[in-house]
């Protein structure tokens, strides 16, 4: 039977104390008890319908986690102050001294910096290498390695991780599989793919409305309750609460995200198909060109798209900036870094989201100063937004006859894009 994560969240019925039909807010950072024994027994192990501190759990945000794990067919959740937060605390938990980590050449930038800079002063190190080759993979692994780590579509290349084969490859060494899928909310499901344990930056597509951050990891209740244990859990030890207020908004906004990630993904695939067709090398899984559009058919569920963020090469750093001030100044959207906005941002990624990322490697991934990276807005006429889009690429030159040049400039033969759609 097919998974819908939208229905799943959908059916997630929890109301406040008056019958709300919003549960309440819970805004206290400690709680009584009726007797000292109750409360020396929550010390020792969790109890339904008991608090202890915020630090460790709130009831709103314990409904914001239980949504968060229907969505991801996952046992339990721990909402984070932040993905990022997310991600140290999985990996503080999963590694000590002496462990290494094999990751995803290709990530986030900030979690580039936590592995590349921030874990080996804890005595825990990163080999970063191209996930997509399964022999590649096996070799990394060492008898020091306990995490396979990599993000479901990543960022800002827009390659989609082959799950399946990761956790296979996971499974066989005996490695914990960590997938983070802030670009594929309700898109993939890696859980049911094969991985041990999902994170998510929820400031991104999950909440929508740029104004919070916040993050998320589901697995198991056994992870979740290592996560948050009294004596040695990441998450209570190193405290990235997140507010119950935000946590309530969340939730609110989490039962609009089938329906945003829907317009999100039409918005884009039109604009990359757009782009596609003026010759630009462009990113966009859901292209028949990009080499893992297949792959993500097969691992998507239906109904939501391809995801609302598109990578367009320009060429090179100035003619991107360029393109971008124009687009602000024509209202198409925000020169901002993050995504899942109802307004479309764009931002360089190679002096941004990447920056973290030494230039070298930068550029043996593919990610030249001419990218651009859109996370593509609601807007009701993406027809009209190209229309102004493509408007500026014609003031400033970025033509046909241009992007015959760009192709061959980056090394890439007309038609046969490596690693572009």
């Amino acid at each position: 039977m097919t998974f819908d994560p939208a229905t799943e969240i959908q059916n997630f019925l929890v109301f406040g104390e008056f019958g709300d039909v919003n549960p309440s807010i819970c805004d206290s950072s400690t709680y009584t008890f009726l007797s000292v024994g109750k409360m020396e027994e929550l010390f020792d192990h969790e109890i339904e319908g008991c608090f202890l501190y915020s630090r460790q759990f709130n009831p709103t945000n314990k409904y914001l986690s239980m949504a968060l794990a229907r969505m991801e067919d996952g046992q339990w959740a721990q909402v984070t102050s932040s993905g990022m937060a997310a991600i140290a605390c999985t990996l503080m938990e999963l590694c000590s001294a002496g462990d290494e980590i094999v990751a995803e050449r290709t990530v986030y930038g900030g979690t580039y910096a936590l592995l590349a800079n921030l874990l080996p002063r804890f005595g825990i190190t990163t080999r970063f290498v191209d996930l997509r080759d399964e022999r590649t993979v096996r070799a990394a692994i060492t008898p020091k390695t306990r995490v396979l780590y990599c993000e479901s579509i990543n960022n800002p290349l827009l390659e989609v991780a082959d799950i399946p084969m990761l956790a296979r490859v996971s499974k066989n060494c005996g490695l914990t599989f960590v997938v983070d899928n802030t670009f594929s909310p309700l898109m993939i499901s890696p859980l049911r793919l094969g991985s041990d344990v999902v994170v998510h930056s929820m400031t991104k597509f999950i909440n929508g409305t740029s104004d919070c951050v916040a993050g998320c990891v589901v697995s198991t209740h056994e992870f979740i309750n290592r996560l948050t244990n009294t004596n040695h859990g990441p998450c209570m030890l190193l405290g990235p609460v997140l507010d119950s207020i935000r946590a309530a908004n969340i939730l609110k906004n989490l039962h609009s995200l089938h329906i945003r990630m829907r317009h999100h993904s039409r918005n884009a695939l039109y604009l990359a198909q757009r782009f596609e067709e003026l010759g630009l090398p462009v990113h966009y899984p859901g292209l028949e060109r990009h080499p893992q559009h297949r792959l993500m058919q097969q691992l998507m569920n239906p109904g939501f798209g391809f995801g609302g963020m598109v990578a367009v090469d320009v060429g090179d750093r100035l003619t991107a900036d360029r393109l971008m001030t124009r687009l602000q100044e024509e209202k198409v959207g925000y020169l901002a870094v993050s995504l899942g906005y109802f307004k479309t941002l764009f931002s360089a990624p190679g002096h941004s989201t990447s920056a973290e990322i030494p230039e070298e490697e930068r550029l043996k991934m593919g990610m030249s100063d001419g990218l651009i990276r859109f996370s593509v807005g609601l807007d009701n006429d993406i027809a009209a937004t190209w229309e102004v889009i493509n408007r500026c690429l014609n003031e400033l030159g970025i033509t046909r006859r241009d992007a015959t040049r760009l192709h061959l400039e980056l090394g890439v033969a007309e038609g046969e894009f490596a690693g572009v759609g």
